[in-house]
C-alpha cells in the first residue's frame, strides 16, 4: 500500500538519517532536465533489472517521484508491489511541487558526485593547469606523466597524447610504479573536471611528493583549446611491483588515519549479512573488472573506485546504508571509502582480510532480478524485415551504433505510443534480453491479438547469424516516441559538440552556488 509524501515531509525524511532510497522513476534524459538532490535514476522501463541490486532490501523505506503529471509512479508502485517491497511512498506533486515549495532540482546526471567534485576543488584548492600551459610543458620536454583517470572505454575513445589509463583508485595503487623520481610532474586528466579533480586530490592526499596537478576541464578543455586528442589508445598503467605496494600500503594507511576509515573483520562482515533484512548492506568490490571476475566474494558487486565516487547513485540506492568495500591489498578500497566518507557516508568499512577468505564466485556479473517469465521466442535467422514489425528497445545510442534493418526503437514505459499493426507478427528484442521479454509481455496486454516475439540474443544474436545491421546516424526517423531515454554527453552528439561541452563544463562548476542553497547537502570537510 503506497501513501502520498509532502515535500516538506521528504525533506525532513533526507535529513533525519535513517536509511531512505528516493527514487526517480522516469526515463534517464527526463530526469537530466530537473530532479531532486538526492534522487536515483530507476526508470520504470528498467526498474525489476535495477532496483533489487540498487535497493537490496525489501522493507526499506522508498519514495517515489516523477514529474507529478504523468502514471509512470503508479506503475512503479504495482511492479515493486510484486517484487515484495513493503514500505513504498510517493512524492505528492512530484518535482514540481517540490519546486513551488522552494526546494531545489538540479539538471545532469551524477549530481553529487559532480557537485562533490567542485565541492573539494573549492575546500581544498586542488591545483590544475589549463589545456594551454599543460602543452607548453609537454613541449618544454619536462619529465612528466599523463595519467588517466577514465574507465578504460572512455580512455580508448579520446585522450590526451602521451596519456596513460590509471582510473581513479588505482592512481595510488600503481603510480609509484610510473614516477619512481619524486621530480617528474603528475598531471591527472579526466573527460571534464570531476575525476581529474578527485585523481589529483588523491594523491595530494595520500602523501605523493611530486608535483601533482589536474588538467583543468579535462579532454573537453583540451579539444576546446584546439589540441586533438588520440584515438584507440589502450595503454594501462604497469602492476605495482612488491616494493611499489609497500608503499601504496603506507600511503593509503596515512589517508585511513586521516580521514577515520573503518575497518571490518570477516566476522563482523558475516553478522551484518545475517541483519540484512533490518539494515541494508552492500558488498562492493573496487578492484580492477579482470580481477573482480578472476573471483570475487559471493553476492558482492564490482564498483571499480574511481567509478564509484564518480557516480555513486548508480552503485548505491539506499542513503544511509551500509557499504563494505573489497580489495586485497585495501589501497583502493581505502582511498575509495576516504571519499566516501567525506560524501557524507557514515557507515563504510574496508574489509580487513583476503577476498579467498569467502567463497568466490567468477566471471561477469549481470543485475540482479526476479524471475522472468518467458516469452515466445524466434531465433534471428527466422526474422524478416520485410513482412516482421520489429521494434528495439534497447536504449536509443544502442540503437543509433547500429539495429536490425527497418527496426523501430521505442520505450518499454512508453509502448502505447507505438502504432502497432492490426495484424501480423511483431518482434521485440534489446541489448538486454530479459528487457525484451518484460516488453513483450506488456505488449501482449496492450494488443492481445497481435503474435509478439522476443528474437533471441537481441542484436549480437542478430550479428552472430551472419545478418547486416544498418546505422541510425543520429536521425532517429524511426523513433516511436521522444528521444529522451538516456543522457547524451557531449561527445554523443552529431552536431554543436564543441557548445555542448562548454555547456556542460559552465553546469559543472555552477554546481557549487547550488548546494550552497540547499540544506540537505552534507559533504564534509576534513583538515
Amino acid at each position: 500500500m503506497s501513501m502520498m509524501m509532502s515535500p516538506g515531509a521528504l525533506h525532513d525524511a533526507l535529513l533525519d538519517c535513517e536509511e531512505l532510497a528516493l527514487i526517480d522513476v522516469r526515463e534517464q534524459g527526463v530526469y537530466f532536465n530537473g530532479h531532486l538532490f538526492w534522487a536515483v535514476c530507476i526508470p520504470v522501463s528498467r526498474l525489476e533489472l535495477m532496483v533489487l541490486d540498487m535497493v537490496p532490501r525489501r522493507s526499506t523505506r522508498i519514495v517515489l517521484c516523477d514529474d507529478g503529471s504523468s502514471s509512470l509512479t503508479a506503475t512503479a508502485i504495482t511492479l515493486l508491489d510484486a517484487l515484495g517491497y513493503s514500505d513504498v511512498s510517493i512524492l505528492e506533486g512530484g518535482t514540481r511541487a517540490w519546486k513551488e515549495a522552494g526546494y531545489e532540482l538540479y539538471s545532469g546526471v551524477n549530481v553529487p558526485s559532480k557537485a562533490f567534485g567542485e565541492f573539494v576543488e573549492h575546500n581544498y584548492g586542488t591545483p590544475h593547469v589549463p589545456a594551454e600551459t599543460l602543452n607548453e610543458i609537454i613541449q618544454s620536454g619536462r619529465d612528466m606523466v599523463i595519467l588517466d583517470s577514465r574507465p578504460m572505454d572512455e580512455f580508448s575513445r579520446m585522450n590526451i597524447p602521451g596519456g596513460i589509463n590509471m582510473p581513479g583508485a588505482e592512481l595510488v595503487f600503481r603510480v609509484q610504479e610510473m614516477v619512481p623520481n619524486p621530480e617528474t610532474l603528475v598531471v591527472v586528466n579526466c573527460a571534464g573536471r570531476t575525476r581529474s579533480i578527485i585523481g589529483s586530490q588523491s594523491l595530494i592526499n595520500a602523501g605523493l611528493p611530486n608535483e601533482v596537478v589536474a588538467l583543468k576541464d579535462g579532454t573537453m578543455g583540451w579539444e576546446l583549446a584546439g589540441f586533438s586528442c588520440e584515438h584507440g589508445n589502450t595503454e594501462f598503467g604497469p602492476d605495482p611491483s612488491p616494493e611499489a605496494v609497500v608503499v601504496a600500503r603506507r600511503r593509503a594507511a596515512s589517508v585511513a588515519e586521516r580521514f577515520g576509515v573503518s575497518f571490518a573483520e570477516k566476522a563482523t562482515v558475516t553478522r551484518w549479512q545475517a541483519e540484512q533484512d533490518e539494515r541494508t548492506l552492500y558488498l562492493l568490490d573496487v578492484r580492477t573488472l579482470e580481477e573482480f571476475e578472476a573471483g570475487h566474494v559471493a553476492g558482492s558487486r564490482h564498483a571499480p573506485g574511481g567509478q564509484l565516487i564518480q557516480s555513486t547513485d548508480e552503485y548505491v540506492g539506499t542513503r544511509h546504508a551500509r557499504i563494505v568495500l573489497f580489495d586485497d591489498e585495501q589501497v583502493r578500497a581505502v582511498m575509495t571509502a576516504s571519499w566516501l566518507v567525506q560524501l557524507g557516508w557514515t557507515d563504510v568499512h574496508v574489509y580487513r582480510g583476503r577476498i579467498a577468505d569467502w567463497p568466490l564466485e567468477s566471471g561477469p556479473r549481470k543485475s540482479a532480478a526476479p524471475t522472468i517469465v518467458g516469452w515466445a521466442t524466434v531465433s534471428p535467422d527466422r526474422v524478416d524485415p520485410d513482412s516482421d514489425f520489429i521494434v528495439d528497445i534497447s536504449d536509443s545510442l544502442t540503437y543509433q551504433k547500429g539495429h536490425v534493418p527497418g527496426a523501430w526503437w521505442g520505450v518499454r514505459a512508453r509502448l502505447g505510443e507505438i502504432a502497432w499493426p492490426d495484424a501480423g507478427r511483431a518482434v521485440l528484442y534489446a541489448n538486454d534480453d530479459r528487457l525484451a521479454h518484460l516488453a513483450a509481455a506488456m505488449a501482449a496486454e496492450l494488443h492481445p491479438n497481435l503474435e509478439i516475439v522476443v528474437m533471441n540474443g537481441g542484436l549480437v544474436g542478430w550479428l552472430d547469424a551472419g545478418r547486416a545491421v544498418e546505422a541510425d546516424n543520429g536521425l532517429m526517423d524511426r523513433a516511436t516516441t521522444e528521444v529522451n531515454d538516456v543522457w547524451y554527453k557531449p561527445y554523443d552528439f552529431k552536431d554543436n559538440i564543441r557548445s555542448k561541452m562548454e555547456e556542460y563544463l559552465v553546469w559543472e562548476v555552477a554546481l557549487m552556488d547550488q548546494i550552497s542553497r540547499d540544506d540537505t547537502v552534507s559533504f564534509r570537510k576534513y583538515d
